[in-house]
């Protein structure tokens, strides 16, 4: 598939698009994926504000460690989806997190953007030198499993939730790429 896609950081200039995004998977009533698209957006330099921080590792809550969100926009600056990349991983992250939690928008699903976002993901990973990246989805999201797959995931071993939820986990190899 040709890369008609680019990953960009979190900007004020895009604000309407961003908008359009997040209403669209509020009114979807799907989990919002990764975490923080599900941010409150109203006071959007506030959100902003809030994503660079996190990036270095400002003002961050007790057990939680620094992140990177991008935006993942088409040719007509359309935001198609959204990742958020851990720079270090927790016990719990390397349970149930990983470094790289990522989502596209609902209409904009089966058509290669998910390949797009998590190959562009890993580049951001390699150059936070992040050179083993742990991705996780759950069990029985056959999409996002061969994803993983295609873009170099190794199956590890499984976490079973305390609710009988299956996260199938995946190591990349970073270095290589």
């Amino acid at each position: 598939m040709e890369q008609n896609t680019e990953l960009i950081k979190p900007t004020i200039e895009l604000k309407e698009q961003y908008l359009e995004f997040y209403r669209e998977w509020k009114d979807s009533g799907e989990n919002m994926v990764p975490w923080v698209i599900s941010k409150d957006p109203s006071d959007f330099s506030a959100m902003l504000d809030f994503i660079e921080n996190n990036s270095k590792g400002k003002n961050l809550p007790t057990g939680w460690v620094p992140d990177s969100t991008y935006w993942l926009i088409d040719p007509d600056k359309k935001i198609v989806g959204a990742v958020n990349i851990r720079h270090s991983l927790t016990e719990e992250l390397l349970n149930t997190g990983g470094h790289i939690g990522y989502g596209i928008r609902p209409t904009a699903r089966r058509k290669g953007y998910a390949a797009q976002i998590l190959a562009q993901s890993l580049e951001k990973a390699k150059e936070l030198g992040i050179e083993r990246v742990l991705v996780i989805c759950d069990k029985g999201n056959i999409g996002s499993e061969k994803t993983i797959l295609k873009n170099g995931g190794e199956p590890a071993e499984d976490y079973i939730e305390e609710n009988g939820n299956v996260i199938k986990r995946f190591w990349i190899e970073n270095h290589a790429r």
